[in-house]
């Protein structure tokens, strides 16, 4: 190859490069924002899935825009939230098996930056679910089920120990009221017996026998 050819081929790449670059700019320009990067779906129990991505660094972004579509299907699911610097968003009440696919937007105050690349990613079935948990996981519902019995569980027995306090204190009180009037109660059995021990005599003397 000559240097004409040399020359026209470095041309070629710095006129790629420059276009390149030109073309993200004004893509910039046109919109004010970059498109979201490395957009990633964890899916999660309970058909659900959490979305995860990034952002360029300097963009004035104010809060994103979320599309959630299923395949093949032209019904959209649009999410939108604003003043938050959050990059993720919880997707709900998804059907199992099946492919969704995810688009995010960044939105700033002059407007939203283009679409991401768009993600493609699927619900496993019911018996996969079971399939894929070991018997000694727990999840995050079952720690609250149990978290709730447990409350539950310490309620009723602080009740029962209220409870059982209540009856030996009424118990001490009724021993007390009992041991207080016992010494009254001797002594009127003690005057009642000496009342019943001495004869009475009417005034005016001893009786005499007639002879």
């Amino acid at each position: 190859m000559g240097e004409k050819g040399i020359s026209a081929a470095l041309l070629f790449l710095g006129y790629f490069s420059v276009s390149s670059v030109n073309a993200g700019k004004f893509a910039r320009i046109k919109y004010g924002l970059s498109a979201p990067l490395n957009v990633t779906i964890k899916v999660r129990e309970g058909n659900s899935a959490v979305v995860t991505w990034d952002i360029l660094e300097g963009d004035p972004v104010i809060g994103f825009a979320i599309t959630q579509q299923k395949k093949d299907v032209r019904m959209l699911r649009f999410i939108q939230e604003v003043n938050t610097t959050t990059r993720s968003c919880a997707l709900w009440d998804l059907e199992e098996d099946t492919e969704y696919i995810v688009h995010v937007q960044s939105i700033s105050m002059s407007g939203t930056s283009p679409p991401s690349d768009p993600v493609l990613f699927r619900t496993p079935k019911e018996s996969e679910k079971l399939a894929s948990k070991s018997p000694d996981e727990v999840t995050m519902e079952e720690v609250g089920q149990a978290a709730q019995l447990r409350a539950g569980e310490l309620i009723i027995i602080v009740v029962v120990l209220i409870m059982w306090a209540g009856v030996i204190a009424l118990f001490c009180r009724q021993y007390d009221i009992i041991k207080d009037n016992e010494p009254n109660n001797n002594k009127d059995k003690a005057k009642n017996s000496s009342e019943c021990s001495t004869p009475e005599h009417p005034t005016g003397g001893l009786l005499r026998s007639k002879v």
